[in-house]
């Protein structure tokens, strides 16, 4: 049994993956569900510090390499611009309650791996970016666990 919730455990720090795939892992593999959300959602939660300290750090340095360079300075360069634009529209709770339900709501290209990034880009603070990205990873571990359990199959949604 404990190997099961390794496997969903880091199952679900993969990124892109997160808890669309570690969630229905769970279901399929029989655990119980309250135990193995918790397992999923702790999985998610724990590289959100490490891609807040270091994407940006990363971009930065990969910016002045050959072959890196251009890939690297497009996505600092985009980050930032975009950062700024939404900051401006927003204001800085707007950011904290978007941030959250961006990585609340598991569809591709969200969750905690891109939230985290781009909080880094925005300067949120890495005690900000941890609260509204773990509240935004517990939204969505709850909607994939929905979901997985067939709930939207039965409401007719």
């Amino acid at each position: 049994m404990l190997g099961k919730y390794l496997i969903i455990f880091f199952a679900s720090m993969l990124p892109v993956a997160e808890l669309r795939l570690s969630v229905p892992m769970a279901v399929q593999m029989g655990l119980p569900y309250v135990p193995a959300l918790i397992v999923c959602v702790i999985g998610n939660i724990v590289p959100v510090p490490f891609i807040y300290y270091f994407a940006r750090q990363f971009l930065t340095w990969g910016s002045e390499k050959k072959y890196l360079g251009p890939a690297c300075r497009f996505f600092l360069t985009r980050g930032h611009r975009a950062g700024e634009k939404v900051a401006r529209k927003t204001g800085r709770y707007g950011l904290i309650i978007g941030l959250m339900l961006f990585v609340g709501i598991p569809l591709p290209g969200t969750g905690a791996w891109t939230g985290a990034m781009a909080a880094s880009f925005l300067d949120f603070g890495v005690k900000t970016t941890f609260l509204a990205v773990s509240l935004g990873v517990v939204i969505a571990g709850v909607i994939m666990y929905l979901a997985s359990a067939g709930v939207f199959y039965v409401i007719g949604l």
